[in-house]
């Protein structure tokens, strides 16, 4: 199954760390992070496990709820939340999806044969609480995540949901951002953007982010 920006991401029931996880039930009304790893006991894997654990409060913040996944079963995934607590000084305090039936990696196109037959590949999504696919990154198994980037993409994603912005690169929360080429009446412009704009083109009209 391939999955594109937009669909409603597959739910689906499976063991975890945590208990049995009926997905779309567990998010809720929340944002959510899924995101796979090749196998328990990966040295990249089990830091950036340990880093989105030490980032649960920036989550929390952004109303996000991160999951992440590995084929293999859960007595493992408890053994390995011990390795990463103790080598990332932290606790881990997120599920571990056990996907050793590969249910929830091919409903979420992790397996690519050309890179690995059996194993997921390193991919991410984030979900909105619609249930919607905003962001999918798939990462190379000898590069680790980079969770600011993830960050930064859900605060885009929540502001330009709520403003007629969209965010220039690299922007960062509390930068300038683009007022929509969409919007075009003076009116509405001032009314939405009462800071005022810089027009640099006609199209590239940049206002400071609303609040």
């Amino acid at each position: 199954m391939t999955i594109r920006l937009g669909d409603i991401a597959p739910d689906f029931e499976q063991d975890s760390s945590a208990g049995r996880i009926r997905f779309h039930e567990w998010l809720g009304n929340s944002w959510g992070v899924l995101f796979s790893h090749p196998a328990d006991f990966t040295p990249v894997c089990t830091t950036e496990l340990g880093l989105t654990a030490k980032l649960k409060g920036e989550f929390d913040k952004r109303g996000v709820k991160a999951i992440a996944l590995s084929v293999d079963p859960v007595d493992s995934h408890h053994k390995w939340i011990a390795d990463i607590n103790d080598t990332q000084n932290t606790t881990v305090n997120f599920p571990i999806i056990a996907d050793g039936d590969r249910k929830v990696s091919e409903l979420y196109d992790m397996i690519h044969p050309n890179a690995n037959a059996t194993l997921t590949v390193r991919s991410l999504f984030i979900i909105d609480p619609n249930k919607k696919v905003r962001l999918i990154i798939t990462y190379p198994a000898s590069t680790g995540r980079n969770f600011d980037e993830v960050l930064r993409v859900i605060d885009s994603l929540q502001l330009t949901d709520k403003h007629s912005v969209a965010t220039p690169g690299n922007w960062k929360h509390g930068d300038d951002v683009v007022i929509v080429p969409s919007l075009q009446d003076p009116d509405e412009i001032a009314r939405r953007f009462p800071a005022g704009y810089k027009a640099v083109r006609p199209y590239l009209r940049l206002t400071p982010q609303p609040k």
